[in-house]
């Protein structure tokens, strides 16, 4: 069996395109969209954790580097996704300051809920075509290197002038924050002192923010895009292992550097709570998200196998 032969035979056609659509489907590709659009500009978090929890990382990264194949079915399918995505950032921005400015850290605890319910999904994933010894190294490797980062950097507090280069790299960051799942650009855009202002001009739909954002993000995703489902294609354990690495790092980082700062005297004032109270809001809102998740995430498995279990049936006739 040739190398080309066997790589297609490891990853076959995506059977999510398949798939029968109806209203329910269509709603779900909505949610996870509004969903990784939060986490796109949420504090601590990565859109592309998001897309891989919700199972459209892959779609996503296939399609950008292909995209003339199966066109009209590709974009029929991200058309709620996109839409979601666009809601979840604008929706964001406009709460950023009244609901999460106040409440960020319990907020964040429950996005934390849904890393953490999804990950035993994450990693049976990742060990669908075996798990080395180097898997291992891999994944603790990236969980040390993106904690360390995170961590050093949430110590750096930076003031650059925004302008449209700067808008454009910061789309550029966000972008990695796709292909790069675990890592958080809306963490080093708080370190360059962007974030804020990011925030207002989505809000207030400034197109001088927005399009060369769009403009960065679009031109970094197709740039990277094909290298990424490349990776996956040839080194499929590696790749997954090195994302649960990164989402297991980034996770854990998200504690020291924005959740434990909001219990200390001075965040408790601003948040009008006792300590207490806001302990059990935060260990709250993180079952929720963990709960959530991990029923969300057995259903997808369920979906998950039936598709697999059509495709081998449509093969075999």
């Amino acid at each position: 069996m040739n190398r080309s032969s066997k790589q297609a035979e490891n990853n076959p056609l995506p059977s999510y395109l398949d798939a029968p659509d109806s209203v329910s489907s269509w709603l779900t590709r909505l949610f996870k969209g509004i969903m990784v659009g939060i986490g796109f500009i949420l504090p601590g978090l990565s859109g592309g954790v998001l897309a891989v929890i919700f199972r459209i990382y892959d779609p996503i990264i296939r399609f950008l580097s292909r995209p003339q194949h199966r066109f009209l079915k590709n974009v029929l399918y991200f058309i709620p996704i996109g839409i979601g995505g666009a809601v979840g950032v604008v929706l964001f921005s406009l709460v950023v300051e009244a609901a999460f400015g106040r409440f960020a850290a319990q907020f964040i605890c429950l996005f934390i809920g849904f890393v953490v319910g999804t990950f035993p999904s994450l990693f049976r994933q990742a060990g669908q075509q075996g798990r080395r010894l180097s898997h291992w190294v891999i994944l603790v490797a990236s969980a040390l290197v993106i904690f360390i980062v995170m961590l050093v950097g949430g110590q750096i507090a930076l003031n650059v002038t925004p302008n449209l280069a700067v808008w454009l790299g910061s789309g550029a960051l966000i972008g990695l924050g796709v292909i790069v799942p675990g890592m958080s650009p809306s963490n080093f855009l708080i370190y360059f002192g962007l974030y804020d202002k990011m925030a207002a001009g989505i809000a207030a739909l400034d197109l001088g923010v927005i399009i060369p954002l769009v403009v960065g993000l679009v031109a970094c995703v197709l740039l990277f895009a094909k290298g990424a489902a490349w990776a996956f294609d040839n080194y499929y354990a590696g790749m997954y292992h090195f994302i649960l690495g990164m989402v297991a790092g980034s996770s854990a980082a998200i504690f020291p550097t924005v959740v434990f700062p909001a219990f200390s005297a001075a965040g408790l004032t601003d948040q009008g709570l006792s300590l207490p109270a806001a302990l059990i809001f935060a260990v709250a809102m993180f079952a929720v998200g963990t709960i959530g998740s991990w029923l969300f995430s057995k259903l997808e498995d369920r979906v998950s196998v039936q598709r697999d279990a059509l495709d081998a049936a449509s093969k075999a006739n």
